[in-house]
């Protein structure tokens, strides 16, 4: 299967130079509270990263995807900050070519928008840098959710959101660049992939949370989120019909999670991603509900957690095991 953050070289220079502390109140069979999760796999041990506001980006670390480490700052914010407000949305963190790199979005005052930038660390606890000059996408546009893929040609690109609230009819698009070795900057002008009304009437103009997966065939798919209403946030996947990060893009009518889908998903969930755990198993983590469930009385009866599930590759495409 080939996709990002598989066998990562272990070596003195891409060893953390901080060793987090262990806790026992932090476990995912607990309802670790947490949006958007990524979790990296380095030298045997899960990375688990999370924007923390004004606190930058954190990350707790695992032996077991259960019994987490308490969180260290990895990504500090720099003196004069161009974030002002939505700090550190959804970063994700991937190892390309001997450094770490962590894509994350915030506000930015430079540009009035919601951007995308690209931090790097020599280490998987950082500290990471701004490599990008604060926003690597189009300056007009509200950008979120980057994240990286490699095709086979060995070409990087970023996949992120343009987000709805800067499109005129309110429709989301799903776009895709070329990146330059360092990652530092495009180096060919953004595509659109598709939108997100293009699953049909009654969808959610939101596209979320895009994430690549390719088959033991070759065959390259996304999986991304929206919502649908009744159903709340879900996670659905698209296929390439040409296995290129040109598409064409068609959209699977069965849905891979949403509430109610199984009598086991009780609850809504989404922004997803994929990885192999430590014994070879593929894996699917998300967050779920979307946002604090209350009951009648307005009391929290849920909130929004860690939510991990297996996955097998099964007629061309992915399902939950």
């Amino acid at each position: 299967m080939k996709f990002s953050n598989l066998n990562i070289p272990v070596s003195d220079a891409t060893n953390p130079k901080i060793v987090p502390v262990n806790t026992l109140n932090r476990k995912t069979s607990n309802k670790y509270p947490c949006r958007d999760p990524y979790i990296l796999l380095y030298d045997n041990k899960y990375y688990f990263y999370q924007g923390a506001g004004r606190n930058g980006v954190i990350c707790s670390v695992s032996d077991d995807l259960e019994n987490w480490a308490d969180p260290v700052k990895v990504l500090p914010i720099p003196e004069n900050f161009h974030g002002i407000k939505d700090m550190f949305w959804a970063p994700e963190c991937h190892y390309y070519k001997g450094h770490f790199y962590i894509f994350s979005s915030v506000f930015s005052n430079k540009t009035n928008h919601r951007c995308v930038s690209v931090y790097r660390a020599d280490n998987p606890l950082g500290p990471f840098v701004d490599i990008a000059d604060g926003c690597i996408c189009p300056k007009d546009w509200d950008t979120i959710d980057g994240t990286f893929y490699v095709d086979p040609q060995g070409q990087p690109w970023m996949i992120f959101v343009h987000e709805w609230t800067s499109m005129p009819d309110h429709n989301g698009g799903m776009c895709a660049a070329k990146l330059s070795d360092d990652l530092t900057h495009f180096i060919s002008e953004p595509i659109e992939l598709f939108r997100a009304k293009d699953r049909g009437e009654g969808y959610n103009g939101v596209t979320d949370g895009p994430y690549m997966y390719t088959d033991k065939n070759g065959h390259l798919m996304m999986i991304w989120s929206n919502m649908y209403h009744g159903l709340g946030y879900f996670v659905a996947i698209a296929h390439s019909e040409t296995d290129t990060m040109e598409g064409p893009w068609t959209h699977q009518e069965e849905f891979l999670y949403c509430k109610d889908l199984r009598p086991d998903f009780t609850i809504d969930g989404g922004h997803a991603m994929i990885l192999n755990d430590k014994d070879g198993v593929t894996k699917i983590l998300m967050h779920g509900p979307n946002g604090k469930k209350r009951d009648a009385e307005g009391n929290i009866i849920d909130f929004e957690h860690l939510l991990i599930y297996d996955i097998v590759e099964e007629n061309g495409t992915i399902k939950i095991k």
